[in-house]
């Protein structure tokens, strides 16, 4: 094993009196090409292209003598030295930090960025980076190649955003361009890139907020929200407690895309937002779009609402994680079971229509399961009856060995 691990972050500036000690004194080195290059880099010292950062892990385990790992900006946010100290390599790591690229990238903005996401783009993990940049304002996402901002920019067809791209930050040939991100595809981008991905309402808190990143949800407390919170007049199946266990089947989270199918006033899209994902809203009338925009808008999430009607409008939408059936029966939970989300859930007003959901959710390989849902709503000044709501709950969960989406 090393007898001692130096990791050093590079952001292009000159190396400090630590590094510099630590790289004269080492036997191997690892680090990209242009790491590898730098004068400072012992010339009798082994060197390790970075590729696989695993395999250079094993390859320090079993060095000995003094090992230095070179990398891009802070190591020690989403690099190498999670990898480095991980159990089955045994290493234990000295860092010299850097500058990291998302810090490096604001700061050539001009803005601050304690409130901003921050997400990874590989190929296995671009379509969830694109779901935060979908429900959040302000996203810092850290590209790849076959990740980067022209994929970002094609996955977001149909929401606006504006880019701003940072490439080859730290280098003489560092470039920051401002674009839109329907315009991202019409060039070609360097690596490394950063993309800071901006749209949306931006609220600044009066204290400058107490939380880096996501922020607990904006407006009322509550996972949802009464009838009064949406200033309308919410559909038969629209009531608190339906929508309610409806949000505890799906458990919508950051990364996920919902889809809400017949999303009448909106209650359970917004709520769905509110959680940290992408929602996109269906309904196939007009007053109900404008009405769910009014909520979004009121309560600070930003859904992307579509003007359409199901099953027919489904085909061109991306790739849902979850789904909520609001309108349309069967046949819409029929098309949306052939896309495959994770867990669906619908609800109907008779056990005949109920059946014949659920016998077509398993036909499409899903374990079904069903709860007839009885709430009353009482007047507490006299508690008498106010409403009462007996409806039956589906869900749908896909059977599959992996569930890695």
């Amino acid at each position: 094993m090393a007898d001692r691990v130096t990791v050093i972050g590079w952001d292009g500036s000159p190396l400090t009196d630590a590094a510099r000690s630590a790289l004269g004194a080492a036997t191997l080195v690892a680090g990209a090409a242009h790491h590898l290059a730098l004068p400072e880099v012992p010339a009798g010292a082994e060197r390790v292209r970075l590729g696989s950062i695993a395999l250079a892990a094993r390859r320090i385990a079993g060095h000995r003598g003094t090992a230095v790992v070179l990398a891009d900006g802070d190591p020690g946010l989403f690099g190498v030295v999670r990898t480095l100290r991980a159990p089955e390599f045994g290493l234990e790591v000295e860092v010299v930090p850097a500058v990291s690229a998302v810090a490096a990238a604001f700061a050539r903005a001009g803005m601050p960025w304690d409130d901003a996401q921050v997400v990874v783009a590989h190929r296995r993990t671009l379509r969830r980076a694109v779901n935060v940049c979908r429900a959040h304002t302000k996203v810092a996402v850290l590209t790849s190649p076959g990740a980067g901002p022209a994929e970002l920019g094609l996955l977001l067809e149909g929401v606006h955003r504006t880019f701003v791209i940072c490439e080859e930050l730290g280098t003489t040939r560092e470039q920051v361009t401002v674009v839109t991100s329907d315009k991202a595809a019409d060039h070609t981008w360097r690596d490394p890139n950063v993309v800071i991905v901006l749209g949306g309402p931006v609220a600044a808190a009066e204290d400058g907020g107490w939380l880096a990143g996501r922020a607990p949800a904006p407006g009322p407390r509550g996972w949802t929200l009464p009838a009064g919170a949406y200033e309308g007049t919410l559909g038969e199946g629209e009531t608190q407690p339906l929508r309610a266990a409806q949000l505890a089947r799906i458990g919508p989270r950051v990364g996920d895309l919902v889809w809400d199918i017949g999303c009448g006033g909106g209650a359970f899209a917004v709520e769905a937002a509110r959680s940290g994902a992408a929602v996109i809203a269906v309904d196939e009338d007009p007053g109900a779009c404008a009405r769910i925009e009014a909520a979004a808008r009121r309560l600070g999430v930003q859904p992307q609402i579509v003007l359409g009607t199901a099953p027919h409008i489904l085909e061109d939408l991306p790739e849902p994680d979850v789904v909520r059936v609001g309108g349309g029966g069967a046949a819409v939970v029929s098309a949306v079971a052939d896309r495959r989300p994770q867990r669906i859930v619908t609800h109907a007003a008779t056990r005949d229509a109920a059946e014949l959901v659920g016998r077509d959710l398993s036909e499409h390989g899903y374990d079904v399961e069903c709860a007839l849902l009885q709430s009353v709503e009482l007047d507490t000044r006299a508690w008498t009856e106010k409403e009462r709501s007996v409806v039956f709950l589906l869900s749908g969960e896909l059977v599959r060995r992996e569930n890695t989406r």
